[in-house]
C-alpha cells in the first residue's frame, strides 16, 4: 500500500500543470506499448497485474488476446474493474503472499508499484513469487522510476534528509537503481533487459519534454543509456 499523498507539495505547487502532466502520461503510454507489445512471448495468454489501481495495464495488455487478473491490497478496485469489463479476474491480496497456483501466468506486471514496495521491505520476496507464477517462456513487467536520471537522484537526496512529503507529497517514492532491478530478477532466476521508457519528466515544460522524446527511440534500448532513464521499464524472462 502507498502512502499517503499531499498534493500541496512543492513541486506540485510550482511545476504540477494538468495539461503538462497529461502529455507526459500519453507518452508513457506510447512508449510502454512500443517497447513491451514486440517483447511479449506471445500475443495473447494470461497477465496478472499487480497493485493495479485503476489503471492496470490494458495500454499493455489489450483485451481480449489477453486476459487480466487484477490484484490490490483492498478487493474495491479490482472488483470495480471487473464490472466494468476492464479485467477479467480480480482479487485482495499482497504481493510477495499471493495463493495463486504455479505457472499461472504468462506475463506479470508491476506498474508503478516495487518502488512503494521498497519503501517497506525488501523486493526479493516479490520477484521470487513472480518467478513462481510464471510459465515457462513468461516474462516479468516492471515500470518503475529510475534512480540514476538527475530528477530520480535528486528526490533520493530529499527523501534521505526526510524532505520527501514536503517536496514531492509522499515518503514513499523511491527511485530504484536500474542495478537493483536487474540484480533482483538475476536472483529469483530471470533473465533480464533494461529499457528507458523515457528520459522527460512529468513537470517538464512541453517544449523540453518533446525536445527529449527523440532520445527516448534513439537511446532508451541500450544498456548503457537505458539505466539513465528517468523511467525504467525491466523486462525480465522466465528460462525454458
Amino acid at each position: 500500500m502507498s502512502e499517503s499523498y499531499d498534493s500541496h507539495n512543492l513541486l506540485d505547487r510550482l511545476l504540477g500543470r494538468r495539461g503538462t502532466l497529461e502529455l507526459h502520461y500519453r507518452h508513457m503510454f506510447a512508449r510502454e506499448r512500443e517497447l513491451v507489445l514486440p517483447r511479449l512471448p506471445a500475443t495473447s495468454g494470461d497477465v496478472l497485474s499487480v497493485g493495479c489501481g485503476w489503471n492496470p495495464g490494458r495500454h499493455i495488455f489489450p483485451s481480449p488476446a489477453w486476459r487480466m487478473t487484477g490484484v490490490e491490497l483492498e478487493p474495491r478496485q479490482p472488483e470495480a474493474l471487473v464490472r466494468e469489463g476492464v479485467i477479467d479476474h480480480g482479487l485482495a491480496g499482497c504481493a510477495g503472499e499471493l495463493g495463486l497456483a504455479d505457472a499461472s501466468f504468462d506475463a506479470v506486471l508491476y506498474r508503478l508499484v516495487l518502488h512503494h514496495i521498497a519503501y517497506q521491505g525488501p523486493l526479493a520476496p516479490v520477484f521470487a513469487e513472480a518467478a513462481r507464477l510464471l510459465r515457462p517462456g513468461g516474462v516479468l513487467v516492471a515500470i518503475e522510476p529510475g534512480a540514476w536520471h538527475p530528477v530520480g537522484a535528486g528526490l533520493a537526496a530529499a527523501n534521505a534528509a526526510g524532505l520527501g512529503p514536503l517536496l514531492h507529497g509522499t515518503p514513499d517514492d523511491i527511485p530504484l537503481s536500474p542495478r537493483r532491478l536487474t540484480a533482483e530478477a538475476e536472483r529469483a532466476r530471470l533473465r533480464p533487459r533494461l529499457h528507458a521508457v523515457t528520459y522527460s519528466w512529468r513537470r517538464m515544460a512541453p517544449v523540453l519534454q518533446r525536445a527529449l522524446w527523440p532520445l527516448d527511440a534513439a537511446l532508451g534500448s541500450r544498456p548503457r543509456s537505458a539505466a539513465l532513464g528517468h523511467t525504467l521499464l525491466l523486462m525480465a524472462r522466465k528460462p525454458g
